[in-house]
C-alpha cells in the first residue's frame, strides 16, 4: 500500500471538510441533481472518448496508485549480486534453478535469454521493448486520468451554466435567486473537487511509479548484462549503485 496516497486524500477531504463545517451547514453543499450531472457526465464521456477495453482496466489503474509492489533499488542490486556471485562461481546455468522462485516476470524473461544463450545486444533490445510496452501502458491509464480530470470541471460548468438559465428564467421570484446561485455553483464545486483532489493527482501518481518502475528495469538489464559478461559480483554492484542517488548510497553503505 502507498501510504503517500492514503495520507494525501486523508488530508485533502480533512481540509475541504474543516472547511465546509467551519462554514456552517453541510447540506447546502448536497444537491443529488448537481452530483448526478458531474459524475454521470464525466462517466459518459469516458465512454465516448476511449474504447471499452481501456475503460474497463479503469479500476486496476487506480489500485496501481495504491498498490504498486516494486522491490526498492538497494533490494534489487542485492539480489542482482547475488545471481551475479552464483554465476560466477557455478555457471550462467545454475541461474536456471533460482528462476522458479522469482516472481518478477521481467527479469525472469531477461535471466531467461541469457542462460539461452542469446548475445548482448539482442538480450538489451528485446528488454528494451519490454520496458517501451510498459510505459506505453502506463501512458494510456494515465491518458484516461487526465481526461477525467478534464471532463469534470467541464461538467461543473455546464450544470452551473443550466443553472443559472433556470434561474434567469425565474426572476419573478426573487427570493429564490440566492438558493439558486447556490445551487448553480454547486456542479462547478463537485467537477473542481473531483478534478483536483481525485483525477489528477492520480494521474501524478501513476506517471512517477511509471518513471519509477522503468528506472528500475534498466537497472535490472544492466544486472543481467555485466552477469552475461562474467562481471566480477563488486564491479556489478558498483555499476548498479550508479542508479541510487549519491545520499542514499550513503545511507546503504551505513546499512551494512
Amino acid at each position: 500500500m502507498d501510504l503517500a496516497t492514503v495520507v494525501g486524500f486523508v488530508l485533502c477531504y480533512g481540509v475541504i471538510g474543516w472547511a465546509l463545517v467551519m462554514g456552517g451547514d453541510l447540506g447546502v453543499f448536497v444537491d443529488i441533481p448537481s452530483v448526478i450531472l458531474v459524475f454521470g457526465g464525466t462517466a459518459a464521456t469516458v465512454f465516448l472518448s476511449f474504447p471499452m477495453e481501456r475503460v474497463k482496466s479503469l479500476l486496476n489503474i487506480v489500485m496501481k496508485t495504491f498498490k504498486y509492489p516494486l522491490p526498492s533499488v538497494p533490494e534489487e542490486i542485492d539480489r542482482v549480486v547475488q545471481f551475479a556471485n552464483l554465476a560466477r562461481r557455478e555457471g550462467l546455468l545454475a541461474l536456471e534453478e533460482k528462476l522458479e522462485a522469482l516472481e518478477d516476470p521481467f527479469m525472469v524473461k531477461g535471466l531467461r535469454l541469457v542462460i539461452d544463450g542469446f548475445p548482448a545486444e539482442t538480450v538489451r533490445d528485446i528488454m528494451e521493448i519490454e520496458i517501451d510496452s510498459l510505459s506505453a501502458r502506463h501512458a494510456q491509464g494515465k491518458e484516461i486520468l487526465d481526461a477525467l480530470g478534464a471532463f469534470a470541471p467541464a461538467f461543473g460548468m455546464i450544470g452551473t451554466l443550466i443553472g443559472l438559465v433556470q434561474m434567469l428564467n425565474n426572476l419573478k421570484d426573487p427570493s429564490g435567486i440566492g438558493k439558486g446561485m447556490a445551487v448553480a455553483l454547486l456542479t462547478t464545486f463537485y467537477g473542481a473537487v473531483m478534478a483536483n483532489t481525485i483525477f489528477l493527482p492520480l494521474a501524478n501518481k501513476l506517471d512517477a511509479r511509471a518513471k519509477q518502475e522503468a528506472s528500475l528495469r534498466e537497472l535490472m538489464i544492466e544486472g543481467i548484462l555485466s552477469i552475461q559478461a562474467g562481471d566480477k559480483p563488486a564491479l556489478v554492484k558498483e555499476k548498479l549503485r550508479s542508479f541510487v542517488p549519491p545520499k542514499e548510497r550513503a545511507l546503504m553503505e551505513t546499512a551494512k
